[in-house]
Parts: structure tokens; sequence; C-alpha cells
């Protein structure tokens, strides 16, 4: 059962349209089931002309809101709409009563006995809902407290489910995204939009956020993908970000203006505050193979060149991206930088590979670039333009590694302590949503849209970072490298969604047994999405492949060498083993 609360000024207006047709003609035989006095008292009596006069009603339930006076509520009409699921037991008009009851006394608004409580009524117009319409004033000049009242309401909905067993809804633990007001889809409809413009919203920001490694990144793959974007800054410290928000250019208010949402306004783990957390842990080297590794430097390269004009601060920008620089100096004169290496952080005692420019792109040496810098209206260079088939296969594997090593580290948790998981759980989200943006597969869309609130902790809170939590991070930052998929690449692709599914499954199992049935019933709903894709032609040659790989695949050991798969035997030696 569901209760969606709503307020209001005006107790007369609600009442006719409860009493009414509807919008489309779906009310049906209206009558009070409960309320602070017998239905029989409260129920509204007919004019001669046959209409119904609400007068009455109206009176007995606004004259404590006029013994308040100004000390009342700006809107003081409580209306809460009780939903069972379709297929739910049709109710009574007895059951409902004390479901009623239940509601009110359990967020505080009514009690037994209570004289001088709320007044408050029951109505009854359909099978499958009643609406509660209460107006927050007490008969002793008390205004009740309705503080929260959204979290009471869910508990007392579950309590009405054990009781008269219905079907078991989820608490309100904030993990489900903020649904689009009535308002909003509405106006969409008369646009001819499809979504919402709240929803899309949100997964371009958790695309957005997955694919990128610092608020820097973010901001600019918000604007990128074509949305206004506004940001919030502190007043107590100069410069300093503290929020944001986006809009959609063509989504227009009344006055013209854009229409802006705040990240928490889209999803509970979507402020700034959070998705920095998401950024502070980065183990992404841990998960590169050497032509991933050269993937990713030339595109921050390429990067940092488009923000320079001149070597130095080349090298501050390639500093500011993470890199380390290795800067030749002239012999003749030591001031002057004749060329540059840059190579990715080590992970520990990791031995760092140092790549010269000109082996990253011909045009990317010192020289070619100073010519580009020198040159006036040079056009920005798309980082992504120059991957060739090998890195843009390595990409694609290197994820489907990572997801791999992520599900076998969530499976070690199931018995021992499935709460460790709740990172992997959160970062899956990047690797679906950035998997389905990279492959354009309309399954991996479905499944990162079903899997939403599968990824959110209850009550908004920000897991601790993980090994699986960043090798997904780590999945999602290279397939937004690795861009749309070419023909040749079926098998790599198949290979990440065969993983995928794999690591959907085990977070459905995670998360049942964490007894959070709705974010378990999410996942489960996403690995429906997926499961079709393993019946394929390429799922099956994926398959053939990932037999190379016996053991789960982990990153090398810090100091250690990179050790290559093992490959799987061949007939003749396997007709030679002792024993067969």
């Amino acid at each position: 059962m569901i209760g969606k609360v709503l307020r209001g000024k005006r107790a007369q207006g609600l009442l006719r349209y409860l009493y009414g047709p509807g919008r489309h003609g779906e009310h049906q035989n209206p009558r009070i089931v409960a309320g602070f006095r017998s239905p029989a008292e409260l129920e509204p009596g007919h004019r001669e002309d046959g209409r119904r006069d609400f007068s009455q009603l109206d009176g007995l339930l606004m004259q404590p809101v006029a013994q308040l006076g100004e000390r009342s509520f700006g809107k003081p009409v409580w209306h809460l709409s009780l939903r069972a699921a379709p297929d739910d037991p049709v109710l009574s008009d007895r059951q409902w009563a004390q479901i009623a009851d239940e509601v009110m006394v359990r967020t505080g608004l009514g009690a037994d006995g209570d004289a001088d409580g709320v007044r408050w009524i029951a109505v009854r117009h359909a099978d499958d809902h009643i609406h509660i319409v209460a107006t927050l004033a007490r008969a002793d000049g008390v205004r009740p407290n309705v503080w929260n009242d959204g979290y009471r309401v869910r508990e007392a909905c579950r309590a009405v489910e054990r009781r008269f067993g219905l079907r078991s809804t989820a608490p309100a633990d904030r993990t489900a995204a903020r649904r689009p007001k009535r308002a909003e889809s509405e106006k969409a409809v008369r646009r001819g939009r499809k979504e919402p413009p709240r929803t899309v919203l949100r997964r371009k920001v958790q695309t957005a956020a997955a694919g990128a490694a610092d608020e820097h990144a973010f901001f600019a793959r918000l604007s990128s993908d074509g949305l206004l974007v506004r940001r919030r800054y502190s007043r107590r410290t100069s410069g300093e970000i503290t929020g944001y928000s986006v809009a959609l250019p063509d989504d227009r208010n009344a006055d013209g203006g854009p229409v802006w949402y705040g990240g928490g306004k889209l999803a509970a783990d979507l402020t700034l505050p959070k998705l920095r957390r998401r950024w502070t842990a980065d183990e992404f080297r841990r998960h590169l193979s050497a032509p991933s590794a050269r993937a990713v430097l030339r595109t921050a390269v390429r990067r940092a060149a488009d923000d320079a004009r001149t070597a130095h601060q080349f090298a501050d920008a390639l500093r500011r991206n993470g890199l380390l620089v290795k800067l030749r100096h002239s012999q003749r004169s030591p001031e002057q930088i004749t060329g540059y290496a840059v190579a990715l952080p080590a992970q520990d005692k990791e031995e760092v590979t140092w790549y010269p420019g000109s082996r990253l792109a011909e045009d990317l040496s010192l020289t070619r670039l100073r010519a580009r810098w020198d040159a006036p209206n040079v056009p920005r260079r798309a980082p992504l333009v120059d991957l060739t088939p090998e890195e843009r296969r390595a990409l694609y594997e290197d994820a489907a590694k990572a997801a791999a090593y992520a599900t076998a580290q969530v499976r070690r948790h199931l018995v021992t302590n499935p709460y460790a998981a709740q990172d992997a759980c959160w970062a899956a989200a990047d690797a679906l949503h950035t998997a389905a943006t990279a492959t354009g597969n309309r399954q991996l869309r479905r499944a990162a849209h079903a899997y939403d609130r599968a990824a959110r902790a209850p009550h908004g809170r920000v897991p601790r970072p993980s090994p699986a939590g960043n090798a997904l991070r780590a999945a999602a930052r290279l397939l937004r490298l690795a861009g749309s998929p070419k023909d040749d690449l079926a098998v790599s692709v198949m290979t990440l969604m065969a993983n995928l599914h794999s690591l959907l499954e085990t977070i459905a199992h995670v998360r049942r047994l964490q007894q959070h049935q709705a974010q378990a019933e999410a996942a489960r709903a996403a690995a429906r999405h997926l499961r079709d894709l393993r019946s394929t032609p390429a799922s099956a040659q994926a398959m053939l492949a990932l037999t190379g790989f016996p053991d789960p695949w982990r990153p090398p050991e810090a100091g250690g060498p990179r050790r290559s798969p093992p490959k799987p035997a061949s007939p003749a030696t396997r007709r030679r083993a002792p024993g067969r």
C-alpha cells in the first residue's frame, strides 16, 4: 500500500472533487467510510435539486482552523491518498475504515477517545483506494505536529500491510529516485516529450558523474551533453563551489527562464558533496592494460594541450589532470623546455611506464604542439577520434575484467558480511549507465534504469570506498573513453554484458540478504533485461572466449609483474593427461 500526502487551503473544493465524477468518470458511489464521528453523521446530504450539500461538512472541518486564526498553517487541509496494489484483494468498507483509523493513530493526527483531536474523514469512491481529508487544527487550540509526516505514513502503510496480509512495499529509506510531479508529467505530454525533464536530467547527470574523475570533468561533460549548468558558490569562502543545478535548454517556465533542478532534487546521491565522495578514491591505474593506459594518456594530453598556450601551462595542466610529468630541458638554455614525457601514477611500488608525446601521437610532440599554439583560431580536437582498434578493444576488455573482478569481490562478502558490498552496489550504477551510453544498447539502457534504486544506500548514506566499487568506477571511465564499439568488437561487448549480468544477479542476492526487498527486486529486474542477450550467437562466442579465464581476474599485486591469464589446455594435452 502506498500513501501520498498533499496540502491545500480549502476543504470544500477537495470535497467536491472527491464526490464528483473524476477526471475520466472513474469515481463510483462516493461515500464516507470513517471519520472523527460516525460516517452516518458526517455524510453530506442532498439539496432539493439533487446535488450534494457540503456546507455543513465543510463548516465542521474548518471550524478549528478558524479558531486558530493567525496561528494556523498556511495550507491547513491535509489530504492523504491511500492505494492498495493491483493484485491485493478488494477490501470492504469496514476494512478500509480500520485502515484509516490505523493510519491516523500512527501519524499522530487522530487517537481513540481524543475528543479534541483533528477533524477528519475518509472517502471511498473506488475499489482500490480511499482519500483521507483532515484539517490541521485541534479543537483545544493546538497545532498538530506534521513534521516528517511522509515517513510516518510510510510506516503506517507497512503496518497495515502486515495486519491485512497485503502486498509488502519498501520502507521510507530514501533509496527511490524523486518522481516527476504531476504537473511535470502533464507538461511533458503537452509538449510531446517522451519523458519528463526531471527523468532526462537525472539520467544525464548520472552518466556524466560515472565517467568523470573530478568535478571539473563532471561539469564539462554536462555542458558537452547540451545541458545548462549553474554552479552555487559559498557565501563564506570565495570561489568555493558548494552545489549545482541543471536544466534542459528547451524546458522553460512561464517567465521564459529555464527550469532548474538541483542535484538533490534528482536523486539523493547526486548532490555535489556525495559526488565528491565518489571521486576521492581512485585506483584507476590498477585496471589498465598497456593499450588502455596509452589511450588514457593520449586523451589527457590532448585535453591539456587544448587548455594551454605555452609549454609551462601545458605541464601545469598535465599535473592538474593527475599525470606524472617529466620535462626535457635544453643543454644550452636550461630554462627552455624541449620535450616531455607523461605517465600514470603507479600503485604502491609498481614500476612507472613513461610515454613521450611523439609516442602517443605524431601531433603531440612538443614541437608540433608549439606550432599549433602559435597558429591563430585553432579548433579544439575531439579527444576520442584517434583510438586505434587495439586500444578500443583493450578498453572494453579491461572494463569487462574489472566487472568480473568486482563480482568476485562481492561474492566474498555474501556469507561473511553482505553490508560490506554496499560500495559495489552503488558503483554498479555507474558502470551500467556508462555502458548503455557507450554501446547504445537498449537492453543495457533499460537495465540501468531498472537498477536505479538498487544502487543507493538507505537514508542517503555514502558507503566507504572498496576495491570492488573502485573497479566498477574504473570500468565506467574506461567505457566513457572507449565510446561506441565497432563491428569487430562484438565479442568484447557481449563479454562485458555477460559479466554485468553476473554482477547484477550477485547484487540481487546481496540486497536480499540485507533484507532490502525493493532494492533486490530492482537488481533482479535489471538482470532480466540482460538475460536474453546471453542466448545470442555473439554472446555464445563471448562465453567461449571466457573459458580462457578459469580463475577470477584480479588486478596485479603491488610490485609484482603482470601475469597473463592461463591458456586452456589443447585437446592433445587433455588426451595425454594421466588417469583419463
